[in-house]
């Protein structure tokens, strides 16, 4: 008698194009392995899971789903990304990160919110220097402009270009309780968007951050010379397995030759096929069905659950 297939689950949210393709992908291969869309109604403890594998491209943004997936890890499925580690990530650790490395990357500095909840004294806030020192840390980050931006998130939400401090001020005075980072700007001639999966494929696409959304990728595939292709295509790799990734999407802004890392934790990258184009689309289709048949199949080697950082510095 045959053995049951291995099952992958799909837990999205709005997008429509890749979770069909993505499932019709896998499903057409006839490898032992069928994938379907998770339905959920509430979970119990220790609850048994039914699949070898769960892609998340969700849980960000419904709390209950990112609780599901962590007793799902404990049950021994593999979740990509690793919720545990996706829920840790923010853009100052990744910066400070990138640094040990040896990285190119964007000076950062994380800042005090400017707002707290309801319930937050004053007396809560006593080690805080206050005011903050603006003038140091725009001295620190080489000058204006600067980008202001969330420690976490993504979406290109809050994102600020910062030209003088009235500008600085007024932008952050409309950040509320969310925890800024302030960045040097990188005034760069080029710049990458690298879609990356299993810590291993990397797909590096010209992306032109001054088109409207989501026109932003540009077919090119020879907009990086040979060197500054390979050199990317390593840092990401470097990246994702620094931060225990198994699907992300890496931004490099190229100035005078040099990559700068700008952008690097982004779990839920974007592959809908109306922003990738029909050129670049195939790729997330493909590799994450590689990614995922080879992982619940054990034919892959699994992400590692935490990082071990300094066998990689």
């Amino acid at each position: 008698m045959a053995s049951e297939s291995k099952r992958i689950g799909v837990l999205v949210g709005r997008e429509w194009s890749w979770p069909p393709a993505f499932i019709d992908e896998v499903n057409k291969r006839d490898m032992g392995v069928v994938a379907e869309y998770v339905k959920l109604g509430g979970t119990r403890m220790n609850e048994a899971n039914p699949y070898a594998v769960i892609v998340d491209r969700i849980s960000q943004e419904i709390p209950y789903y990112r609780t599901y997936l962590k007793n799902a890890v404990l049950q021994g499925t593999i979740v990509v990304n690793n919720p545990f580690w996706s829920s840790a990530d923010d853009k100052f650790f990744g910066a400070c990160l990138l640094d040990r490395l040896g990285i190119q990357h964007a000076r950062t500095v994380v800042l005090p919110s400017h707002s707290y909840i309801d319930g937050v004294v004053t007396e809560s806030l006593r080690n805080l220097t206050y005011p903050v020192p603006w003038e140091e840390h725009i001295a620190y980050l080489g000058g204006f402009p600067l980008i202001l931006k969330p420690a976490w998130g993504g979406g290109f939400k809050q994102v600020f270009k910062i030209h003088n401090l009235q500008e600085l001020w007024t932008a952050y005075n409309e950040t509320g309780t969310e925890c800024m980072v302030l960045q040097q700007f990188i005034d760069w001639d080029n710049y990458a968007r690298c879609l990356c999966i299993g810590q291993q494929d990397v797909l590096p696409i010209k992306f032109d951050v001054n088109r409207p959304w989501p026109h932003r990728y540009v077919v090119d595939d020879k907009f990086l010379s040979p060197e500054l292709h390979d050199l990317i295509v390593k840092w990401a790799i470097q990246i994702n397995r620094a931060l225990g990734y198994d699907m992300n999407a890496c931004e490099f802004a190229v100035k005078d030759g040099v990559p700068y890392a700008i952008d690097f934790t982004n779990p839920v990258p974007d592959f809908e096929v109306t922003s990738l184009t029909d050129h670049y689309f195939p790729f997330v289709v493909q590799k994450m069905a590689d990614l995922c048949i080879e992982l619940a199949l054990g034919r892959r080697q699994r992400a590692q659950a935490r990082p071990q950082w300094d066998a990689l510095m």
